[in-house]
């Protein structure tokens, strides 16, 4: 069996061997290396080869005897094939990804000012794509450049965004780069970062109104690319979008909302073991973490001092991938947790009929009428959720859920 893989600094957040899975009967596994340990990687691994990413893609170019026209235009490689005598040939499937990332999108670049976010290994390949396309005007922003942050006010007027920086990336989620809601000519935002699944600046983008797009489309065409010159055979485009659904559907956490006594715990619980997930219970964890129960929390220190302790485990767990998170009926009362549900997960609202909730053990629920309690959320539990399921029976609805997801 032939061997591959992938070449980085940190590869914790990859989803590289799950893709390739899908696209050959050959080894792939994770290479993390430090700068002073690559030398002996490249020539003296017994691989047939394997793809480059953060920091080495430009690294790579020295290593290659032979480079593509793509890769020499670009100035970096992300794929390198192992041919007779131990030559290295350099391709860059990136740019194949890109290209097939914006024409998935509908949105077209020829004559738009497109702004384009980093100057690192990624930029480098983007800005060919981009030219390719005929953008009007391409402008790079950088920490340290001639357009940089502090001046960016002067291109508020870009069409396109494209942030190939990691910010925001795993596991640094939530950190952002601008404030999207400044460029009012916008038209779509592309975001490279893939973990987590909605960075905060694609979910502030969409809450603008803008298209937003994630970098999942193209880290998995770029890795048939690769695949097909691993394995030296064409490889249909119709599998790219098969691996971004299988992809999704195994790494993005299910997370329920839903008002106190639904049922969410059971269900997600039987959901969790039923599609082989970890099962993550935000009130069990505030419990374990704060070495009291969440009625005693309530109690004794009140709403406001809960839902700080509720909103930074969300911020915790809500980074991890292939989960099921069950949440306190009360979560959707704060609005930063918003994002911080939806940046890695689907949102379900498990709807129970408000005579069959149990209100033992749950002081809010006592304080005030279920009714209330309701009303006051109910706008937020539809709004915040991907679905809202019937759960008529507690046993059972987990299967309806599994059914809906098509998991």
């Amino acid at each position: 069996m032939k061997k591959f893989g992938l070449l980085g600094g940190k590869l914790g957040h990859s989803y590289s061997p799950l893709i390739h899975s899908y696209l050959g009967s050959y080894e792939y596994k994770l290479y993390e290396k430090q700068p002073e340990e690559l030398y002996e990687f490249v020539n003296n691994s017994n691989l047939d080869g394997f793809n480059v990413t953060i920091p080495y893609k430009k690294d790579m170019l020295k290593y290659c005897r032979i480079l593509t026209s793509i890769a020499e235009r670009t100035g970096c490689v992300n794929t390198v094939i192992r041919k007779p005598d131990n030559l290295l040939m350099g391709e860059n499937t990136d740019y194949y990804g890109f290209m097939y990332m914006i024409k998935r999108s509908g949105i077209e670049v020829e004559g738009k000012k497109v702004l384009l976010l980093g100057d690192g290994g990624s930029a480098a390949t983007i800005k060919v794509v981009i030219e390719d396309l005929k953008a009007r005007t391409l402008v790079t922003v950088s920490r340290k450049g001639p357009q940089n942050y502090t001046n960016i006010s002067s291109h508020y007027d870009s069409d396109i965004i494209i942030n190939s920086t990691p910010v925001g990336m795993y596991p640094n989620n939530g950190e952002t780069v601008l404030d999207i809601s400044c460029f009012k000519k916008c038209l779509a935002l592309f975001d490279l970062i893939y973990n987590p699944a909605q960075t905060k600046l694609v979910y502030e983008a969409s809450q603008q109104g803008i298209k937003a797009y994630n970098g999942l489309s193209m880290l998995v065409a770029q890795a048939k690319k690769a695949a097909e010159l691993f394995t030296d055979s064409i490889i249909d485009d119709s599998v790219i979008e098969k691996i971004i659904n299988e992809v999704s559907k195994k790494s993005m956490n299910i997370a329920i909302i839903g008002m106190p006594g639904s049922g969410k715990s059971t269900v997600g619980k039987a959901l969790a073991k039923h599609t082989n997930r970890s099962f993550i219970d935000t009130d069990e964890e505030i419990a374990r973490i704060y070495h009291k129960s969440t009625s005693d929390i309530l109690l004794n220190e009140g709403e406001a001092f809960f839902r700080n302790l509720e909103t930074q485990i969300l911020e915790s767990i809500c980074k991890k991938s292939n989960c099921v998170i069950s949440t306190g009926g009360g979560v959707v009362t704060r609005k930063e947790n918003r994002y911080l549900l939806r940046q890695n997960s689907i949102v379900i609202y498990l709807k129970r009929d408000l005579s069959l909730l149990s209100t033992w053990n749950r002081p809010l629920s006592q304080q005030n009428t279920l009714e209330s309690l309701y009303e006051s959320r109910k706008e937020n539990y539809i709004g915040w959720s991907d679905y809202q399921i019937i759960c008529d029976d507690i046993d059972v609805t987990y299967l309806k859920i599994s059914e809906v997801l098509g998991l």
